[in-house]
């Protein structure tokens, strides 16, 4: 009789340490769960957003992107090596201000004028661009991934850096493009000077809505990282461009003295691209000197689902699902860039540039009405 209570008493303090342990293993599996499902947000990739204004693809603007993120547009990812900090936008959303196209883009918080020193470089990657649009279109199948932009007068562009891809072709295009910065009240006739940096510029165009030119040669494909600098000092826009197994590119361009103060200065390049539709402006003197501009990093769609007949070369007819954001992320047409390192220096003379978020903002706000 005591043999078996022994036995039962030994089985009991076996079956509890079994029940203790196995306890244990559950609970350490529950903490690495955990522990792997913690959200890693894009300010803990790139430590930089107290400096900017985050724009999302449904034309919100969100602040500073501290500690957030949102599925649809802004979030982060890993590709085995490194975090990255995620900008996705549809063809069709809202838009935030006056724009065709929509946006999950960084608008920095500050404005500086181009006398000043200014500062941004990035590494990033672009995953995807629209998979329809019409090939005449000059900014079908692109994405803007970095700006120089002006918070005044007529709001136009010095530095727009694109990255474009024809469907069918591995590799695709980096150039750079210089909006003038238009005379006079009427900003109808402003056009761009586009300078190519791998592949080709933004005047290179398909012969018909789905034939495409050669694919480039030196171009860029989609998932290969590369990285930009921009620095503005003393009225100079200097641009960097790298990339492994690619030639180093480096342009300047003053910003505070035009080239195109006549007709006679249009760049032939925009002869043939702009001013066959009435964009055929000349500049101001003084460029965007004195203007507050400012720096823009992210993900700029450029297809958007607007007919041609608008304007041929930033009207691309895409397809839109009639503004459904997952049917348009299902089968290809949205934009999606990667970003793993930024950083921005600016000035102690830049100063607040909530004027232009708050007249941006209420456009956004009266068109969702």
């Amino acid at each position: 009789m005591k043999k078996k209570i022994i036995t039962s008493v030994a089985a009991f303090l076996i079956l509890g340490v079994f029940l203790t342990l196995n306890s244990c293993k559950n609970e350490a599996k529950e903490k690495k769960k955990k522990e792997v499902v913690k959200t890693v947000y894009a300010s803990d990739v790139i430590p930089f957003f107290e400096h900017w204004s985050l724009i999302l693809g449904d034309g919100s603007n969100v602040g500073h992107a501290n500690n957030f993120e949102n599925k649809d547009f802004f979030y982060t990812a890993n590709d085995g090596k490194s975090n990255w900090v995620v900008f996705k936008a549809p063809n069709a959303g809202h838009t935030h201000g006056t724009s065709n196209n929509t946006r999950t883009e960084l608008a920095q918080s500050k404005k500086w004028t181009p006398t000043t020193d200014a500062k941004l470089t990035a590494t990033l990657k672009v995953m995807n661009v629209s998979v329809t649009g019409d090939a005449r279109v000059a900014a079908s199948y692109a994405v803007v991934i970095g700006q120089i932009h002006s918070a005044d007068g007529l709001e136009n562009e010095p530095l727009k850096i694109f990255y474009k891809k024809f469907p069918g072709h591995t590799k695709g295009s980096v150039f750079w493009d210089y909006e003038i910065n238009t005379a006079g009240d009427d900003n109808s006739g402003r056009w761009d000077f586009s300078t190519a940096v791998w592949g080709y510029d933004l005047s290179v165009v398909g012969t018909d809505v789905s034939t495409y030119p050669e694919e480039p040669k030196d171009g860029i494909s989609l998932d290969e990282e590369f990285s930009y600098e921009i620095e503005v000092k003393d009225g100079i826009m200097s641009l960097k461009f790298m990339s492994e197994g690619h030639e180093t590119k480096t342009f300047t361009k003053n910003i505070i003295a035009s080239e195109y103060t006549t007709k006679a200065d249009i760049p032939e390049q925009t002869q043939k691209l702009f001013v066959p539709i009435g964009q055929d402006g000349v500049e101001r003197a003084g460029a965007y000197t004195g203007e507050g501009c400012f720096f823009k990093l992210g993900n700029y769609n450029q297809t958007n689902g607007k007919s041609p007949e608008i304007n041929k070369n930033w009207c691309s007819g895409a397809e839109t699902h009639g503004g459904d954001i997952k049917k348009q992320y299902e089968d290809g047409n949205y934009t999606e860039v990667w970003f793993k390192t930024a950083n921005i220096t600016v000035s102690d003379a830049a100063y607040s540039n909530d004027g232009y978020f708050s007249k941006n903002d209420f456009l956004y706000k009266k068109e969702k009405k």
